[in-house]
């Protein structure tokens, strides 16, 4: 599987493998995912549902009906650095979500390796062809991070949010 997972980066990618490990979510996680968010924008990118500040408590409602939920963990300091998880399983697909980095840790290969780990569990583990996402318009560095990793543009959708006002969110697909 770390071969596999290894294809997909460069050679200079190849170095996060030996700093990062992954795992299934576990509740001494919680508090730590909690506190990855640093505003209500970046809160809301990562599920709209979840309202500022983050809490244990929220997530732990949304995983009901997730899969996989998975953190990423910097190897040296034992500390989480990262989580995702894997929702709507149908046929051939099944969606990404609730993709967070910790602040301190963005920009340093954790969110290509949390990344490839979700894509590799729902090819491996659900043997899906195709895997999803939605990701908001204004949400500019997540639209070029999945772009980067090969997700294409498929649909949109207006999201109305409180005021009257309204946000695209973007939906991109990957095949895999």
């Amino acid at each position: 599987m770390c071969k596999q997972i290894l294809r997909n980066y460069s050679k200079r990618e190849r170095r996060w493998i030996f700093i990062y490990s992954y795992r299934s979510l576990i509740n001494d996680d919680l508090k730590d995912i909690s506190s990855f968010p640093q505003s209500d924008e970046e809160l809301f990118y990562v599920s709209p549902q979840f309202k500022y500040p983050l809490t244990p408590d929220q997530i732990v409602k949304l995983l009901e009906n997730r899969y996989e939920p998975t953190v990423i963990v910097h190897k040296e300091s034992n500390q989480i650095v990262a989580y995702a998880n894997l929702y709507n399983y149908k046929d051939d697909e099944c969606w990404l979500g609730n993709v967070i980095v910790s602040k301190s840790f963005r920009g340093q290969g954790a969110s290509s390796y949390l990344l490839e780990t979700m894509i590799m569990k729902a090819k491996s583990i659900y043997r899906v062809k195709n895997l999803l996402l939605s990701c908001h318009s204004t949400n500019s560095r997540g639209l070029a991070f999945y772009h980067k990793h090969g997700f294409k543009p498929i649909d949109m959708r207006i999201t109305k949010l409180e005021y009257e006002k309204r946000m695209i969110t973007i939906q991109m697909k990957l095949e895999i």
